[in-house]
């Protein structure tokens, strides 16, 4: 996607201005972001996919045993007749990997990388229904779908902004609200990380799409790097001091000791392809793996298939990216990793970013036996299933 031109999502600025002047700075308001939008779920839809074992869901009812009592899914359709008119909340995560219309939605969001989209959780509330003033610690962008919800955004938070006493949900204890904003249909709001925000519906079947960024926390990062990196070190690979001088004080920790400590950190933490190999995995480990499941199959089987028309789709529950590395190229599908000769660049991105694959867009690659040998792996891992054919 060019980065250059006006795009009506962002209300005109093309992405290079937008990630500039606003992405992880400031909030911004676009009007008609989607013109003429219509939800592509309805709300009975939506409830009923809180019904479902697989998927993540989670009730809210402002005025329940506790404010803002939370009770999370699966639900039954009995939860919902008992509910009271107003104020309560359902929110369902993930949709966009149980409902193709919703997923089609992601790719208004081109201009960043995929790796970074988390998912596109759905609420839906009835007068009055919202989730309290929070903050979050990554980007989101609100999409209104249905009805009309009031938006009031405050101050920037942090680990020390105080919170309400709430066994599940993490409330601000203060508010101070600095705008206020009512979407429509079709509206958008951005907002970076860390700024307080607090929405009500409106309206009765009020929707809201929430597209939310992935932004592993330093903790994260030293947690998993360690534990990857830890994986792969031999046994008597440990701190070592040949050639020290006698201890002054045998009962201290020296400087020079630390700095050999710090050394052997270092010699691993500073390896850039091994934080890129985690990096990649990392990111791409599916929200729910066990919904990437794969099929036997083997070359002559594929190219026979492709050969009869067949057409191979990702899987929504799968991610996918690559990179350079060194010599060579990675891809990282779902978890995993695996080298590519650089001559495959063009058959990776394919691979990451078409709608579908087949004979046709196929016919330069499939002579290569790596690109042949990715495929098959990726049918039989599950990120690539075969399209229904409908």
């Amino acid at each position: 996607m060019p980065h250059n031109i006006p795009l009506a999502l962002l209300g005109g600025l093309t992405a290079d201005e937008f990630l500039r002047n606003y992405w992880q700075q400031k909030p911004l308001l676009v009007r008609n972001a989607i013109e003429d939008f219509e939800s592509p779920l309805s709300p009975d839809e939506l409830a009923g996919l809180a019904l479902e074992e697989e998927v993540e869901s989670r009730l809210i009812l402002e005025k329940g045993v506790e404010p803002y009592e939370l009770r999370r899914g699966p639900f039954v359709e009995e939860d919902f007749q008992e509910l009271p008119k107003s104020h309560w909340t359902l929110l369902v995560q993930a949709v966009d990997q149980f409902v193709p219309e919703v997923a089609e939605l992601l790719e208004q969001f081109r201009f960043l990388p995929s790796w970074r989209i988390d998912d596109v959780m759905i609420s839906y509330a009835t007068y009055g229904g919202g989730v309290g003033p929070h903050y979050d610690n990554y980007d989101v962008f609100l999409l209104q779908g249905m009805g009309q919800r009031r938006w009031r955004v405050g101050q920037l938070c942090d680990s020390t902004s105080p919170l309400m006493q709430h066994s599940d949900l993490r409330i601000l204890n203060e508010f101070n609200g600095s705008d206020d904003w009512v979407l429509n249909p079709g509206d958008m709001l951005y907002l970076p990380p860390r700024l307080a925000h607090f929405g009500t519906a409106d309206s009765d079947d009020c929707m809201t799409y929430s597209v939310g960024f992935r932004a592993p926390s330093a903790a994260e990062v030293l947690t998993h790097f360690t534990d990857f990196l830890a994986q792969h070190l031999p046994d008597e690979e440990r701190y070592s001091d040949a050639a020290c001088k006698p201890a002054e004080d045998p009962s201290e920790i020296d400087g020079e000791s630390l700095e050999r400590l710090k050394a052997l950190l270092d010699k691993h933490m500073q390896d850039k392809g091994a934080l890129l190999t985690w990096f990649g995995q990392f990111m791409t480990e599916p929200r729910y793996p066990e919904l990437v499941e794969g099929e036997d199959i083997d070359e002559d089987q594929l190219l026979d298939a492709l050969e009869d028309g067949a057409v191979l789709v990702r899987n929504p529950s799968a991610r996918l990216a690559w990179a350079e590395r060194d010599d060579d190229l990675v891809i990282f599908v779902s978890g995993l990793s695996r080298g590519m000769p650089v001559e495959l660049r063009d058959f990776l991105k394919l691979v990451c970013t078409a709608d579908c694959l087949h004979a046709e867009n196929l016919l330069d690659w499939i002579e290569f036996d790596d690109a042949r040998l990715l495929l098959v792996e990726l049918l039989k891992q599950g990120s690539l299933e075969f399209a229904d054919d409908e």
